[in-house]
């Protein structure tokens, strides 16, 4: 790989968030070239012709076939495979970035996916690539945040860390009243968040709990302020425990209200209605805002607050540039040389805090840290 240019590979590029993805690289002095692969290879092509700045091509593939995927990945010449396609087909695509022999990064398995991922870790390493697991927003940015309060207690925390707790919130300020559905991200996966059962930390041990548990009311400050929040699964907890050493861990997620009550009616619908439902799905505008807090509570007691903020930027929302702007920048990183890990690792295990929140500085998101004895 050459020192400051790579070819990146991007998978799922007809999807919610990969556009973003696909316009950051292109603006990125270190990407030298790309193919996006989709089923729907006609939509990869627009998203090449309308975000890749003359630096993309598109082709159509099917990530559940390893061997045609690698070949395709192999083709273009890719340095790192970029995978924002379903969760579902994380395994077989770490598995083509084998075959291919080029590194690897995902937008998250939903947690135990992630587990599964984590297990491929000594085949990485025995290729001398590295697999990053979970660089959006959240799985992403929230465990590098997770990882600088850690950094951040006095006498570095010597008595080690107790808990520590993400919330992740978005709204668009600009939402028609209409009823039509405005997701985040893929319906599917927000789906699969609100119906399979979260999983917390509790005393060490990962936990069960209850689907639409309540999580309490949390302030995220302006401009979205007090929001209702839900525990949900999500992947920082395959990690956190092992990471940190802490004993508690969990996530929690508000969504505007109009949008959870219109999720929750497809979370009892058909795979039909559910598929009519994303089919007929608009993106949300380009005016929305994302707020991530991660509180980390050391054993005697002294509290630090990470809170994330990341407004439009490229003219895109800041709901899709809070999850595209983790996953561009980790491939800078490797064009750079500032990855030097191999194997299967989540963020916090593996890349720089401080490095990867530059970069997102440059793109709408800012940080701040708060704290208490």
């Amino acid at each position: 790989m050459a020192e400051a240019h790579v070819s990146v590979a991007v998978l799922g590029a007809a999807g919610t968030i990969a556009p973003a993805i696909v316009h950051d690289l292109a603006v990125s002095d270190e990407v030298s070239g790309m193919v996006l692969l989709d089923l729907d290879g006609g939509k990869a092509a627009t998203v090449a012709t309308d975000h890749g700045g003359g630096k993309a091509t598109a082709a159509q593939a099917d990530a559940r076939d390893v061997d045609a995927l690698a070949s395709a990945v192999d083709r273009a010449g890719a340095d790192v495979l970029l995978n924002t396609a379903s969760y579902r087909i994380n395994l077989d695509a770490m598995r083509a970035s084998l075959k291919a022999g080029c590194h690897y990064l995902d937008l998250g398995g939903l947690y135990h996916v992630t587990l599964d991922q984590l297990k491929l870790g000594p085949e990485f390493e025995r290729a001398g690539k590295l697999a990053v697991l979970g660089i959006g927003s959240s799985p992403g940015k929230t465990n590098l945040m997770a990882a600088e309060t850690a950094t951040r207690f006095e006498n570095a925390g010597a008595e080690g860390i107790d808990s520590i707790d993400v919330f992740a919130a978005g709204r668009d300020p600009v939402a028609p009243n209409d009823g039509r559905l405005r997701p985040p991200y893929a319906i599917q996966t927000l789906l699969d968040e609100l119906t399979l059962q979260p999983v917390v930390l509790a005393r060490g041990r990962p936990e069960q709990i209850e689907p639409l548990a309540p999580g309490g009311t949390v302030d995220y400050g302006d401009p979205i302020g007090e929001g209702d929040t839900i525990y949900t699964l999500h992947s920082e907890l395959a990690t956190f425990g092992h990471s940190f050493g802490c004993q508690s861990a969990s996530f929690r997620l508000s969504l505007a209200p109009a949008l959870l009550e219109r999720l929750k009616q497809l979370a009892g619908a058909s795979a039909e209605e559910v598929a009519q439902a994303a089919r007929e799905a608009v993106s949300p505008s380009n005016e929305t805002i994302s707020v991530h807090l991660v509180v980390t509570r050391a054993v005697d007691g002294e509290l630090i607050t990470a809170r994330a903020i990341t407004r439009p930027h490229f003219g895109l929302g800041g709901s899709v540039v809070s999850t595209a702007a983790p996953a561009a920048a980790c491939v800078r990183l490797f064009a750079r040389g500032e990855l030097t890990e191999t194997g299967a690792h989540p963020p916090e295990r593996c890349i720089d805090s401080a490095t990867m929140f530059a970069e997102l500085e440059t793109r709408g998101c800012t940080f701040s840290f708060s704290g208490t004895n």
